[in-house]
Parts: structure tokens; C-alpha cells; sequence
């Protein structure tokens, strides 16, 4: 595999860096999330956040992407919401959800996060697994019977 070269436009903090929407390393995880959406008429994706207030983060190996995302929730839910997480890399999912709730915490504050998890979608027989191991905990179904997983996010 030829090795990526990302460009950090904020320091390293812990496993994870900031980039910013439509960077290339993030685009390149994005598609391969099952999330990832289609255009029907060919267009191509150059974004991957979605409006509202948003860090998106990346290691620098370019083999993990996670996304936090605050905006107004259709289906009523409050606080930040993990739009996407995809994780290529040998490192452990709930130690790397962890450390990117400080980057939450940091910008947000105390506040609630959430994530939807569609259980359809994932080979697991224990959807949202590396969340629940990093003290997620199940909120509910979605009318279109996705999970919701949430946690408090709390100031050290």
C-alpha cells in the first residue's frame, strides 16, 4: 500500500488529528462507511460532514476517520452527534472513541453525544460494540429502526 502523507492543520492530540471537511484522506474513509451517500445522477462527493458545527478528525496514518457533528436533529435528539466513525487501523475502537470525546469536551463542553447505528448494515452480531465498551449505552430505536447509542460527556 503507497503511504499517505496527510496535511495537519492542527497539532497532534493523542491518536487523532483535525481536518477539515472534504479533506482527501477523510473522503477516501467517508466512501467506504456504509453511511456514505450516492448521488443517483453521478455527481461527485466533495463533502462529508453535513451542515452545523462539526471537528472531524483523522490519524495521521490516514486509516480512521470520526466525525462530530452538531446540528438540529430531526428526530429530537440533543447534544453532539458521532456521524460517522470508520477505523482501518490495528488500534482499539473504544480507546479511539474515547480520546475523541475530548476533542467534543473541548469544544462543546459537558454535553450529551449520541450516535445512530444501523444494525442492518453491520457485520457484528453486537452492533455498536466498541461504543458500548467505551461507555456508551443504548438510548432507543429511530422510527427507521436505527440505534441510538449515547454518553455523557463529562470535564475531566
Amino acid at each position: 500500500m503507497k503511504a499517505i502523507q496527510l496535511k495537519i492543520a492542527f497539532p497532534l492530540k493523542g491518536i487523532w488529528i483535525q481536518i477539515s471537511d472534504g479533506d482527501s484522506i477523510g473522503l477516501r474513509l467517508y466512501k467506504r462507511h456504509y453511511s456514505c451517500r450516492k448521488y443517483k445522477d453521478g455527481r461527485i462527493i466533495k463533502r462529508y460532514v453535513g451542515p452545523g458545527e462539526y471537528i472531524s478528525l483523522a490519524t495521521p496514518d490516514g486509516n480512521a476517520l470520526f466525525v462530530w457533528r452538531k446540528f438540529i436533529s430531526m428526530d429530537h435528539q440533543e447534544g453532539v452527534n458521532c456521524s460517522i466513525f470508520r477505523n482501518e487501523t490495528n488500534n482499539l475502537s473504544s480507546k479511539m472513541i474515547c480520546e475523541a470525546e475530548e476533542f467534543a469536551i473541548e469544544k462543546w463542553g459537558q454535553v450529551r453525544a449520541y450516535t445512530y447505528i444501523n444494525p442492518k448494515k453491520i457485520k457484528s452480531i453486537n452492533p455498536g460494540y466498541c461504543f458500548i465498551k467505551a461507555g456508551w449505552n443504548k438510548y432507543g430505536y429511530t422510527k427507521s429502526k436505527l440505534l441510538i447509542l449515547e454518553k455523557y460527556l463529562k470535564i475531566k
